[in-house]
């Protein structure tokens, strides 16, 4: 197995940090990644937010979100990085290249599957004349007499 995988990471700054601050704090990311032969496929700024719960006396922080292709040892040193930094609340690295792998598989199953109850289905049978015959008989019954009134 190669030791590319994906993996994410969402990191919780400080609200106290300003907007440059936590650039600097990409930037740090983007040079540990980059050093180690990575990629930083993804990055989302989700801005500030809500937390689910007081983290410090912070009730808000500004969450950020990396995706980074790369082995596990890139994800140990920024895992390392990210522990002794003050201004980042909380992180989380999540490896998933396994579930994308597992989506795409089923992903494939299921369009294999619906191609041969395609092949299977029987073919629609062919047009009939565009238009209806008119209904000859309108108004009699069924020996083709008219009805008395």
């Amino acid at each position: 197995m190669n030791g590319q995988r994906q993996y994410e990471l969402v990191y919780v700054v400080s609200p106290q940090a300003s907007e440059q601050e936590v650039t600097d704090l990409h930037g740090q990311i983007e040079a540990t990644v980059a050093r180690f032969g990575a990629q930083l496929a993804k990055t989302e700024n989700w801005g500030r937010r809500k937390l689910a719960y007081e983290i410090g006396g912070h009730k808000e922080a500004t969450y950020v979100l990396e995706v980074i292709d790369g082995g596990g040892d890139v994800m140990k040193e920024i895992d390392r990085r990210l522990k002794v930094n003050e201004q980042v609340l909380r992180h989380l690295v999540v490896r998933v290249d396994e579930e994308l792998r597992a989506a795409e598989r089923v992903r494939t199953r299921r369009q294999v599957e619906a191609q041969r109850r395609a092949e299977r289905r029987p073919a629609p049978p062919p047009a009939a004349a565009a238009t209806t015959p008119a209904v000859e008989g309108a108004g009699e019954d069924e020996l083709g007499e008219e009805p008395e009134a």
